[in-house]
């Protein structure tokens, strides 16, 4: 073994098997420069290290970890040789809204580097950060920008990672901050501690040094702002492109797919899971169904990565690889499907996955720089593998998104969806300024979209029916899983039916909900069911339109299908007669 190789073993955490091939070959790369820009708000990073068990700040502050720990790696489950010992599962972020403020005590906070703060308008360089708590809502504390990115390496970075690999995760971590800045505007910060966007602990010497020796850089596309920029654990011997993880994410030519002998495919794991488990996942998830009879890969992707996968027994019957490791990692652990670069043995009713790599494999591999930078590559030699276009920067101070008013959607998205926040914003406002034109009425006041990330989560936050798909309580859109909106092919739909809601209902306010539900599917464009619109006692010529108690209390999703058609079918009875949207009645 070379002295390279051996030392890499020592610095991706452990003893155990070699975490796979020999060094990667030559790669060129272009000079990387430094200039000034002002960052600005931009899309998600997705998991590291830590989002497969690794506690978080919540360990750090001396609280008990808010994630499933057990003593002994789960059944089935084979940690790589940097894993954590014991079979942590990283906490869900907080999507209920609710923050409960109460300050964390001063001890703890210190050992953050951090200061209480319950308020708004923080300048320059300083960020908000939501510390979950182990009961649920976030505890809100002021970091400075370096001292949040040591904390983030001590979180986020291989262990014993050369000086040369933990700068070039520093100026990666700080781009993404400055990026996201205000991702949480929703809650009353800009990140939280969470591997929803980057994970805290107290800071090593290490870690202090990479961020001190890189203060202020960031990496920039055209000499602009801060990029989207994304990393994960590791890439599984190939990076992946965006959008093959995330529908409808852009594909910068700075995030291109190619192959990675520096992460050499580290690490392998496998687990294996009931179909009962399973099934409880994907029901969890929005998935219909009581027997789950077969699980099988359909296609793959130009990466080798797992596209689609059958779900036979249950509705619907198709789900991308991405979405099952996510319904499983939200509901099982994030512990059992690390990466979608796997195989799938069945026997009886146990599954076996078996794969490679750990996160979505998007941007910098954790693993491949630290690799790189044990062979003697540079910070500019490490960013230039996997951020082929981009140049480093030096940001310029500007105050916190949060000290502004709130833009006019604020998009509130789970862990393992934040990939796809630009394209779901961008949809939202295209649908919201189109069917403000079609009704004349003005836009309207902010508004936040909150996708839960199970139906039961869903449930919770708004006390209806699962199959209810979406409701607007108090300024806030809630809506089901994105995974199963659009396996259902309902997230165009489900999202302009709530948006005429926000445009129409205080006009609408004292008509009886028919007219508001009609209002909603006629002008979101819903179609009518062919004989849904009626019950069958009713003569063909009228539609018997719904009261309140069908629509707000449906006993199933066949018996609010019927409610919405028969809504829609007698609000486009009056406006096929010549009266306007605000006279029906």
């Amino acid at each position: 073994m070379s002295r390279v190789a051996a030392s890499l073993l020592l610095m991706l955490m452990g003893s155990g098997a070699a975490p796979g091939p020999g060094p990667s070959g030559p790669m060129a790369t272009a000079p990387l420069r430094v200039r000034s820009v002002a960052p600005i708000k931009l899309a998600a990073r997705g998991e590291s290290l830590a989002a497969f068990g690794a506690p978080s700040a919540a360990a750090a502050l001396g609280t008990p970890f808010d994630g499933r720990c057990i003593p002994a790696p789960p059944r089935g489950a084979q940690s790589a040789p940097w894993g954590p010992r014991a079979g942590c599962v990283a906490p869900r972020s907080h999507t209920s809204g609710m923050l409960a403020r109460r300050a964390l005590p001063a001890g703890r906070l210190a050992r953050l580097g951090a200061t209480p703060d319950l308020h708004h308008g923080l300048p320059g360089e300083q960020l908000r950060v939501g510390i979950l708590k182990p009961g649920g809502g976030y505890t809100i504390v002021t970091l400075p920008l370096e001292t949040y990115v040591s904390r983030v390496l001590a979180g986020e970075a291989a262990r014993d990672s050369p000086p040369a690999a933990l700068e070039a995760l520093a100026i990666t971590v700080r781009t993404f901050a400055l990026a996201n800045r205000g991702r949480h505007h929703a809650d009353g910060f800009d990140l939280c501690d969470q591997t929803h966007c980057q994970v805290l602990r107290p800071a090593t010497a290490g870690a202090e040094r990479a961020a001190n020796a890189t203060a202020g850089r960031v990496l920039v596309f055209h000499d602009k702002a801060p990029a989207s920029v994304f990393y994960s654990a590791s890439c599984g011997g190939r990076t992946e492109i965006p959008s093959a993880v995330w529908p409808g994410a852009e594909n910068p030519s700075y995030l291109p797919s190619h192959r990675d002998a520096a992460c050499g495919g580290a690490p392998l794991w496998s687990a294996e899971l009931r179909s009962s488990e399973l099934l409880r996942a994907l029901r969890a998830a929005g998935f219909a169904g009581t027997t789950l009879r077969d699980v099988r890969i359909a296609s793959r992707n130009a990466s080798g990565r797992v596209a689609r996968l059958r779900v036979a027994g249950l509705r619907p019957d198709r789900i991308s690889g991405q979405e099952l490791r996510v319904a499983v990692g939200r509901t099982l652990g994030w512990q059992y499907i690390k990466s979608t670069v796997f195989e799938i043995q069945k026997n009886g009713d146990l599954y076996r996955f078996s794969g490679r790599g750990s996160g979505h494999g998007v941007g910098l591999c954790v693993i491949g720089s630290a690799r790189l930078a044990a062979e003697g590559r540079t910070v500019a030699d490490i960013l230039g593998r996997y951020f082929p276009g981009l140049t480093i920067a030096q940001s310029t101070p500007v105050p916190s998104p949060i000290a502004t008013p709130a833009p006019d959607m604020v998009v509130a998205l789970p862990e393992g969806d934040e990939g796809e926040r630009a394209a779901v914003l961008k949809e939202a406002l295209r649908s919201r300024d189109a069917l403000a034109r079609t009704l004349g009425v003005p836009l309207p006041p902010p508004i936040v979209l909150r996708f839960h990330a199970t139906t039961d989560e869903y449930e919770r936050a708004t006390g209806r029916a699962w199959f209810t798909s979406a409701a607007l309580i108090d300024g806030e859109l809630h809506l089901l899983p994105l995974v199963i909106l659009r396996e259902r092919g309902m997230f165009e739909r489900v999202l302009r039916h709530e948006l005429v809601h926000v445009l129409t209902d205080s006009v609408l306010a004292q008509r009886p909900m028919w007219v508001r539900e009609g209002a909603a599917a006629y002008f979101s464009g819903e179609q009518r069911p062919s004989g849904a619109q009626r019950p069958a006692f009713k003569p063909a010529s009228r539609a018997s339109c719904p009261d309140d108690r069908e629509l707000q209390l449906p006993v199933s999703v066949g018996a609010l299908s019927n409610a919405h058609a028969r809504a829609r079918a007698c609000f486009a009875q009056q406006i096929q007669a010549g009266r306007n949207w605000r006279d029906v009645q």
